[in-house]
């Protein structure tokens, strides 16, 4: 099969292009408009490969995309392209509007124009795989309740808020149009290549450059940790198996305090460059609107598609944490 995947430079759509060049047969052609979170080392070693194109581009830029998709005819669009950062969505919200509302749009708009062209056969095999955030069901306070893929949407920040109004517009393709689609949700992803603007890299580069470690409030939000490879496998999974229309719930059923995280990283590094990291630890300011819990539900694809992670979070925790210190010299600290 083709796939065209948007966003395919950034942490997650980046090592789905890892899965599918390491684990399928199928042609790749990667869309990004490359941003500063672009992971531009991987694009190199991707071009080694006869499977695999790229093309720069803004998923907001409609010609480009009518064209693309007329060339490579895909069976099937992953959508990653976004802009991920809730702090960044805080403070310059306008990029989050473009890139995540009016970027599905346009491409909803392009896929739609070329799905309905295909012959009836090709149609059905057809499938806009959009990837979501488990953000966009918003605080989830009683620890007892864990979100399906029925609960309401209830979004926070700028970045959520964006996510849940694209999760809606790709609904609305589907139920007005018949545009067979798919959405997935998931929980935090973490592991190699992710930016450093993100809680578990940022620590692990903080702690070992001796810098301070900082805990937004008191440190006691919970959240799901996902490794990534977990979730690439899920993916993959969901699109070539999944029931078109549907939303799965992706998540690694392990939630854990941000402070946790923050101790379980200083321990580990402990025991490959000794040190008390903990006195890095400095307590700030809480984020404007931060929720206090995510859960999702994963009953769903686990029971349709037999969908389990291989990766505890210690083990995740693990490679991540030995990929970050054997690449350190050559992050951008």
């Amino acid at each position: 099969m083709n796939f065209l995947i948007t966003g395919g430079a950034g942490f997650i759509g980046s090592t789905m292009i890892k899965y599918l060049l390491n684990h399928t047969d199928h042609k790749i052609l990667n869309v990004d408009k490359l941003t500063y979170a672009s992971n531009v080392n991987l694009l190199e070693h991707f071009n080694q490969h006869s499977r695999y194109q790229f093309f720069r581009t803004d998923i907001c830029n409609r010609r480009d995309l009518d064209g693309l998709l007329e060339q490579f005819k895909p069976n099937i669009v992953m959508n990653f392209a976004a802009e991920s950062h809730v702090d960044r969505s805080i403070h310059s919200p306008a990029d989050f509007i473009k890139t995540n509302i009016m970027g599905t749009f346009t491409l909803l708009e392009s896929s739609f124009n070329y799905w309905k062209k295909l012959n009836s056969k090709q149609q059905q095999s057809f499938c806009f795989h959009h990837i979501s955030t488990d953000e966009v069901y918003g605080d989830i306070v009683d620890t007892n309740i864990k979100c399906t893929e029925q609960s309401p949407y209830r979004p926070s920040s700028p970045y959520s808020a964006s996510k849940a109004s694209s999760d809606h517009l790709v609904k609305a393709w589907y139920r007005t149009y018949g545009l067979p689609i798919i959405i997935t949700n998931c929980t935090n992803n973490y592991g190699p290549h992710q930016h450093l603007e993100k809680l578990i890299p940022l620590t692990i580069c903080n702690a070992l450059n001796h810098k301070p470690i900082l805990l937004y409030g008191n440190g006691k939000q919970i959240r799901d940790w996902l490794y990534v490879e977990d979730h690439v496998r899920a993916l993959y999974l969901v699109a070539t198996k999944g029931n078109r229309g549907e939303t799965y719930n992706i998540s690694s059923d392990y939630t854990c305090e941000n402070i946790e995280v923050i101790y379980s990283i200083c321990n580990i590094l402990a025991t490959i460059r000794p040190f008390d990291y903990t006195n890095l630890i400095q307590f700030t300011s809480d984020r404007p609107g931060h929720d206090f819990r995510y859960s999702l539900d994963r009953s769903k694809i686990e029971f349709e598609l037999g969908w389990k992670p291989k990766e505890t979070f210690q083990s995740g925790l693990e490679k991540t944490i030995e990929w970050y210190y054997k690449n350190l010299p050559i992050l951008s600290l």
